[in-house]
C-alpha cells in the first residue's frame, strides 16, 4: 500500500490524530513517546514556534530508531517554503490550517500525504480537484457536527476529520462520529497545559488510550 493511502488509514482505523508542539525538544519527544505508550501510530508535530524544526529532527531520528511503526507528520504548514523544509527533515504528511496552492504542489512533487484545512464548501470543492480525499475541517469548534451532516452527501468521497474541538468527552465525540467524520484532531484537549507543566506523560498515555478505547466504542 502506498505510504499516503497507508497513512491515512491508520489515522481512520484509530479515528484519533494527536497534535501539540513545545519549544522543548526533549519535552516534546517525551510526549511522543507518551502517545506511543498510549496506542497513538500517527502524530501530528505542529510548526508553530522557531523551534519546531530541530525539535521535529530530533523526534524523527528516534521515531525511526524506536518507534518504527510511527508516523510523524508536521501541521501549521502554510507555505512551500515550510513544506520543503520538514519533507527533507522527514516528515511523513503534511497538515495546514487552510489550503495553500504552493503545499499543494510541494506535496505532490514528493509524493507526501497533505491534509489541508477547509471552512467551506467551496474549499472542500478545490481540495477534491485537487484529487484529495482525506481534508482537515478548521475550526471544528465553529463548524460543528451539524455542518458535515449537511455536506456529507454532496462528497462521497471525501473523509472529513474536525480539529480545534471545543469539548472531547464522549458525548460530543458520539455527535461527530454519528454526523460521519472519519477521525477527530485534538491538541490542549487530550495533551493538557496542566500535564505538560507537571511532565506528567503517564497521565498523557492514559488519556491517549482513553480517547481511544472511546472512539473505538462509539463506532461499535
Amino acid at each position: 500500500m502506498e505510504n499516503r493511502t497507508k497513512i491515512i488509514e491508520k489515522v481512520k482505523a484509530s479515528g484519533l490524530l494527536p497534535l501539540y508542539f513545545h519549544p522543548d525538544p526533549e519535552l516534546s519527544l517525551d510526549i511522543l513517546k507518551a502517545l506511543h505508550d498510549g496506542g497513538v501510530r500517527v502524530v501530528e508535530y505542529t510548526n508553530r514556534g522557531k523551534e519546531a524544526l530541530r525539535n521535529f529532527e530530533l523526534m524523527k531520528q528516534h521515531a525511526s530508531q524506536h518507534m518504527k511503526d510511527m508516523h510523524l507528520g508536521v501541521g501549521t504548514i502554510k507555505e512551500a517554503s515550510a513544506a520543503n523544509q520538514f519533507i527533507q527533515s522527514g516528515a511523513d504528511f503534511l497538515v495546514s490550517p487552510g489550503i495553500p496552492e504552493d503545499v499543494f504542489d510541494v506535496s505532490y512533487e514528493e509524493r507526501t500525504l497533505w491534509i489541508p484545512g477547509c471552512m467551506t464548501v467551496t474549499e472542500i470543492l478545490k481540495a477534491e480537484s485537487f484529487g484529495l480525499s482525506f481534508i482537515k475541517l478548521f475550526p471544528g469548534n465553529l463548524l460543528g457536527p451539524d455542518f458535515v451532516k449537511s455536506v456529507r452527501e454532496i462528497f462521497p468521497d471525501i473523509s472529513f476529520m474536525p480539529t480545534g474541538l471545543t469539548e472531547v468527552d464522549k458525548e460530543s465525540l458520539q455527535e461527530w462520529f454519528e454526523a460521519g467524520v472519519s477521525a477527530v484532531g485534538i491538541g490542549s484537549k487530550l495533551i493538557t497545559k496542566k500535564m505538560i507543566m507537571q511532565k506528567d506523560y503517564k497521565r498523557i498515555t492514559a488519556a491517549a488510550k482513553e480517547k481511544l478505547s472511546i472512539i473505538q466504542e462509539l463506532r461499535r
